[in-house]
This record gives structure tokens, C-alpha cells and sequence, in this order.
């Protein structure tokens, strides 16, 4: 039997952090299943099928991913879609002790919802400990170099589209 997991997430946009987590789901499972999540209450810069399509460039120029990765759309609840795709492990990356209380609730939560879901927390690498989509998405607002925060692959991409949504924005 395989051991899948999903990893949920906004991945607006997606980053070195991210990428991380990916690489080390895949050392402890067959397969990861990276859920991104519409999340229209955070307001993401990048829409639903921009960071779809980022995850998938970063996933497939990845050398480093060692388990089958797949990567879905998702706008109902985690528990709900973890429990259509027969996954029973969640997979969530720690920064930081600030973001352990919101995601022990989570964790507590999804479980209440689906109990056959069980919630692991992986940190990522030293290096990557403080990259977030917010400090991303900040630094682009201000004009920041974030080739050393994202993947390559999806760095052009990320530029591209950010410039057309702060466009639009304003």
C-alpha cells in the first residue's frame, strides 16, 4: 500500500520554503499530493490557476524530489479533500514557534472534521526558515531582488504576473 500525503497550502507564491518541505515529505512517503487552495479570504496576489501553475514548474524542475507529486486546484475544506483523495496524513511545514499555536488549532481542527487525518509538521532548512509567501509577495511590492527566495524555474513567472496584478491593483 502506498503511503500518500497532502501537503495544503496558498503558495502564493510558492518559495524556497515550500520547496524544502516538498523534498523532505518525499523522503518519508510514496507520494505527496500538493493542494492549492483557492483562499479567496487571504486575497491572493497570483490567482487559483497562476500558482497551479507554479507549483507544477517548480515540482517538474525540481532534481531533488524523490516520491510522485501531484499537484490540485482545491476550494473546499483540507479534511474534505484529503478524505475524496484517500489521504490520511497532512502535511505542514513549521518556520517558526509563531506559527506553531495557529497550526496546532489547525491540526485539532482537521482531525475533528476527519478523524482518520493525522497532521505532521516539518521544518524546512535553516536557510529557509524565514521565507514566506508574505515576505515574498513584500519584497516584490517594493521592488526587492527574490531570486535567492523562489525557485528558478518560477522566478520569471512569479516577476511577470506580479507586475500584472500590482497593475491591475492600483
Amino acid at each position: 500500500m502506498s503511503r500518500i500525503a497532502v501537503y495544503p497550502g496558498t503558495f502564493d507564491p510558492i518559495t524556497n520554503g515550500h520547496l524544502d518541505v516538498i523534498q523532505r515529505a518525499c523522503k518519508l512517503f510514496d507520494g505527496l499530493m500538493i493542494a492549492v487552495a483557492k483562499s479567496s479570504r487571504k486575497n491572493p496576489l497570483f490567482s487559483l490557476e497562476e500558482r497551479v501553475k507554479m507549483v507544477e514548474l517548480a515540482i517538474k524542475e525540481s532534481k531533488n524530489i524523490s516520491c510522485q507529486v501531484s499537484v490540485y486546484p482545491f476550494e473546499n475544506l483540507i479534511a474534505d479533500f484529503a478524505r475524496e483523495h484517500q489521504a490520511k496524513i497532512l502535511v505542514r511545514g513549521l518556520r517558526a514557534v509563531s506559527d506553531f499555536e495557529y497550526e496546532l488549532q489547525m491540526g485539532y481542527a482537521n482531525a475533528s472534521l476527519n478523524r482518520e487525518l493525522e497532521t505532521i509538521y516539518l521544518m524546512p532548512s535553516l536557510q529557509n526558515a524565514f521565507i514566506s509567501s508574505t515576505v515574498v509577495r513584500s519584497i516584490l511590492l517594493h521592488g526587492g531582488e527574490i531570486t535567492h527566495l523562489v525557485p528558478t524555474s518560477v522566478k520569471d513567472s512569479i516577476m511577470e504576473s506580479a507586475v500584472c496584478n500590482f497593475v491591475k491593483g492600483s
